[in-house]
């Protein structure tokens, strides 16, 4: 029972990254497509921040204290590093949809694909 607990942020980023798939690949509308691209980016975060947890660990800040309880810094800044790239992306796909929208007047990904020039 405990293994299971101990898992449970795994089993939520594996449910995570299917629900994100399953709304990238079914949803027509772009702005679906980017919250679910959005939902996959907070699944990639929440693995690289289970994967640097360490029960009972310090901060790395802490020197003094014993090498192997401290908590692993790279995750949680390879994670603030995704935060940033993340809301850029959003942003520009949102943008980039925007002017889709005003362009065809409709937020379908087909009727994106059929515009030429």
């Amino acid at each position: 029972m405990s293994d299971i607990l101990i898992n449970m942020p795994f089993f939520a980023v594996a449910a995570l990254i299917c629900v994100s798939l399953y709304i990238m690949m079914t949803q027509r509308n772009l702005i679906k497509v980017v919250m679910g691209i959005t939902l996959f980016q907070s699944a990639v975060n929440l693995f690289l921040v289970a994967l640097g947890y360490r029960t009972g660990g310090v901060a790395p800040a802490y020197t003094s204290g014993p090498v192997h309880l401290m908590v692993l810094p790279v995750p949680q800044a390879m994670t603030l590093t995704s935060i940033v790239i993340g809301v850029s992306t959003t942003a520009l796909m949102l943008s980039l949809i925007i002017h889709i929208y005003r362009h065809t007047g409709s937020t379908d990904a087909e009727k994106s694909r059929r515009v030429k020039g």
